[in-house]
C-alpha cells in the first residue's frame, strides 16, 4: 500500500514488484517544493524492506517529464529536501544521490523535456530509456548563468567522457533523444510506440529476479561509478550560490519576459532561447 501524494500518482504491479510512479505537478511538472516533498515520502516507502524492486518513473505531462527546478521558490524546495539528510545535507544533488542509492533498481521512463534537475533527476536513476520522437534532454545552467548543481557534472562526465561532457554542459543546448543515445546521455532511444510495453518488460524481467542479488549488484556497480557525497556538495553549492548572482538574475528576468516557467515557446525550446538572451559578463 502507498501513501498519497500529491504530486505522485502510484501503481503497483505484478505481484507487487514493480512500482510505477506518475509525475503529475501541473501547469509544466517544475521541481518545487511540493514534488521534492512527495519524492522525499515516496524514497523512504521504498526503501523499506519488502517493498516494490523496480520503480519506474514517468510524467502525465507529454510536453514536459521535468523541465527544471521552480527557480522562483529555491529555498522552499532546498528546505524540503534536507527532510531526506538533514540541514547539512539541503540540496537536491544529495537527495538525488539517494535515489541512487535506494535499493531497490529505478528506471526513468522519457516523453517531453528532462532538463536541469529533470535531467539531473533520469541520471541518478539505474537506467533511462527516451521516446525517440517525444523526449528532449539538456543543462541549461550554465546559458543562465550557474553550472548544473544536482549531478550533472558527476554524472555526465562519467557517462560520456570529458569533451562531451563539456558540450553539453557548456552550450546549455537541447539534445534530442537519438543524439542523447550516441553520446550515452540515455540507455536508448526507443520509438514512442514501443516505449511503454519495453520499460514494462525490462521492468517485470528485473523484478522476477532474487531481490538480494539485485541490491547486491547494484551496491557494488554504485560503489565504482557515483561520485562521492563531498563532490555532490560541492557541485550544489557553487549552484546555490550562483543562482543568487546579478549575471543569473540578469538572465532570468528576461527569460520570464518572454515566458519562462509557463507552456509556451520559450519552455518548449528553452536551448533556442537561451542563444538569444543579451550577453553580460
Amino acid at each position: 500500500m502507498t501513501a498519497p501524494y500529491e504530486t505522485i500518482s502510484v501503481s503497483t504491479r505484478l505481484d507487487g514488484n514493480v512500482l510505477f510512479a506518475t509525475f503529475n505537478a501541473p501547469p509544466i511538472n517544475l521541481i518545487g517544493p511540493e514534488v521534492v516533498r512527495d519524492l522525499v515520502g515516496l524514497l523512504e516507502e521504498v526503501s523499506r524492506p519488502a517493498s516494490a524492486r523496480v520503480v519506474v518513473f514517468d510524467s502525465a505531462d507529454l510536453d514536459f517529464f521535468f523541465p527544471h527546478v521552480d527557480l522562483t521558490k529555491v529555498s522552499e524546495y532546498t528546505a524540503e529536501a534536507a527532510k531526506a539528510g538533514g540541514p547539512g545535507d539541503a540540496s537536491l544533488g544529495m537527495l538525488f544521490r539517494k535515489l541512487s542509492e535506494i535499493p531497490a533498481v529505478t528506471v526513468a521512463k522519457l516523453r517531453g523535456r528532462a532538463r536541469g534537475a529533470g535531467s539531473e533527476f533520469a541520471l541518478a536513476c539505474d537506467m533511462r530509456f527516451a521516446s525517440r520522437e517525444n523526449a528532449v534532454l539538456g543543462q541549461p545552467e550554465v546559458g543562465i548563468g550557474t553550472p548544473p548543481g544536482a549531478g550533472a557534472i558527476q554524472h555526465l562526465t562519467r557517462l560520456m567522457g570529458r569533451g562531451r561532457a563539456l558540450e553539453a554542459v557548456l552550450t546549455s543546448a537541447d539534445f534530442d533523444a537519438e543524439l542523447a543515445e550516441r553520446y550515452g546521455w540515455i540507455n536508448r532511444a526507443v520509438p514512442d510506440a514501443e516505449l511503454d510495453e519495453f520499460v514494462a518488460g525490462i521492468a517485470a524481467r528485473i523484478g522476477d529476479f532474487p531481490r538480494d542479488a539485485l541490491i547486491v549488484a547494484k551496491a557494488a556497480i554504485n560503489a565504482i561509478s557515483l561520485p562521492t557525497p563531498a563532490d555532490v556538495r560541492a557541485d550544489a553549492a557553487m549552484f546555490q550560490q550562483l543562482v543568487r548572482g546579478e549575471a543569473t538574475q540578469q538572465r532570468t528576468t528576461e527569460l520570464f519576459e518572454r515566458g519562462f516557467q509557463t507552456r509556451g515557446r520559450t519552455e518548449l525550446n528553452l536551448g533556442d532561447a537561451l542563444g538569444d538572451l543579451k550577453a553580460v559578463d
